[in-house]
């Protein structure tokens, strides 16, 4: 990797645009050469010199991924000079520093361009994965994650103990680099419920302590409002109810998209109006949670669709709260995981296959999607139009964005014998889906 003189034979000639010449498929020697070791000076040279302009599209994904890395290789490296101006700042007695971090801060803000705020954090991230995360600073330098994954893994865990969040993070960070920041964050909220279910009781109580309604002016002369710190079986069934009262008031005569709706329903709501009449609206409560934490057994967590893990007293409030819901029960082989049985308690009965479907997946099965199963289209994998069977092998929970996605721009997928689901780009990248079951 040293010797850069053959990077200009890799790149077609003339450039797309000369003389009509189509983009080239670069060697896959080369990224695999790339990518066989972290970023590193002569990587980054490398990378540096390839223009996307001469590549054709599948290519140019994989030039992503690699600048991806390669920001992430930079941002360790800046980190750590913020680290060593602190240490520096302190060592140095003529610099006569009572507080080091605050004047390396103000240090980094002058150098940068930065407001003070902007300084103070940018070195508190710094800080923070010196002292607590070192093994996520070196997951960045190493191109494993990115600055998103990062902070995700910092606020997650801030409230643990340095162990504790050295604990948590040695659990997740090997497979982070797979998920969003959002599944991530889920991940993690996950982790610390099971790994200290009481301190995850006295956080949550604490927190609802201090729920509050807040409405304020925007610069628009409209207002807008917060809910805040609500416990989130409520707020989740709240949600689902305002969301199904807008799906009813559509119709070939309503002009009014579904946030307009929705928006609507929640004045009508606050302001004592009634907009349920004719709709025949009740609500769905998409929980999953054991028989045993439930008979109070034990204390795992649960998982409530679109909010993630929530605590087993909480699932236990989720369950009493809700008598008139619609309940989907599932039993699951305590060995494999597998669906072996499911059914509905009352209300609103489906078809079988569809709550096999919706026991089997908790969210869309598209990369990175977490839309709840429930709240998502039925994908037939094989297409109808290719007799494709209509059983539970041979669907899937696609959102609606997802579902138009796959049928509209040419993406591909498939069932594996893991139970994963393994797509293809239309540029012919592969991505798999892990399960996310009961």
């Amino acid at each position: 990797m040293n010797d850069l003189a053959f990077v200009d034979d890799l790149m077609p000639d003339p450039w797309p645009g000369e003389n009509d010449a189509p983009p080239r498929h670069v060697s896959d020697d080369w990224f695999e050469a790339i990518g066989s070791a972290p970023p590193n000076p002569a990587s980054a040279a490398v990378v540096t010199m390839l223009d996307a302009r001469r590549m054709n599209g599948h290519d140019q994904l994989r030039l992503l991924k690699a600048q991806q890395e390669l920001v992430s290789y930079a941002t360790a490296q800046l980190y750590r000079s913020m680290v060593e101006l602190v240490a520096t700042i302190a060592s140095e007695d003529e610099l006569d520093a009572n507080a080091p971090e605050e004047a390396a801060a103000a240090e980094i803000g002058a150098a940068l361009h930065l407001t003070r705020r902007t300084a103070e954090y940018e070195l508190s991230t710094a800080l923070d994965l010196h002292r607590r995360l070192p093994s996520v600073l070196d997951a960045l330098m190493e191109g494993r994650i990115d600055l998103r994954r990062a902070r995700t893994l910092l606020r997650g865990t801030e409230h643990l103990s340095i162990a504790g969040a050295r604990s948590v993070v040695d659990t997740v960070l090997p497979h982070a680099s797979s998920l969003t920041s959002a599944q991530l964050a889920t991940e993690l909220r996950l982790r610390c419920v099971e790994d200290d279910p009481e301190d995850a009781q006295r956080r949550y109580d604490n927190a609802v302590g201090d729920r509050r309604v807040v409405a304020e002016p925007s610069v628009h002369g409209t207002a807008n409002a917060y809910a805040l710190d609500m416990p989130p079986h409520r707020l989740e069934s709240g949600m689902r109810y305002i969301n199904r009262i807008a799906r009813g008031l559509r119709g070939p005569n309503e002009a009014r998209t579904m946030d307009q709706l929705r928006a609507d329903v929640f004045l009508d709501l606050i302001n004592g109006d009634d907009p349920t009449e004719g709709t025949g609206d009740r609500a769905v409560v998409d929980l999953h949670v054991g028989l045993t934490t439930l008979a109070g057994l034990d204390d795992r967590p649960g998982h409530l669709a679109g909010f993630g893990p929530v605590g087993a007293d909480i699932a236990r409030q989720t369950v009493a709260s809700q008598p008139d819901a619609e309940w989907r029960f599932t039993v699951t082989d305590p060995v494999t995981g597998d669906v072996v049985h499911t059914g509905v308690t009352r209300y609103r009965p489906t078809a079988a296959e569809q709550r096999k479907v919706h026991a089997r997946y908790r969210t869309c099965v598209h990369p990175g999607c977490r839309m709840p199963a429930t709240q998502s289209d039925l994908d037939h994998i094989t297409p109808r139009l290719d007799n494709g069977p209509t059983d539970v092998d041979n669907l899937a929970p696609l959102c609606r964005h997802h579902h138009r996605i796959r049928h509209d721009y040419g993406w591909r997928y498939r069932r594996l014998d893991t139970g994963e689901h393994e797509w293809v780009s239309p540029l012919g990248h592969r991505y798999t889906v892990a399960p996310r079951g009961p």
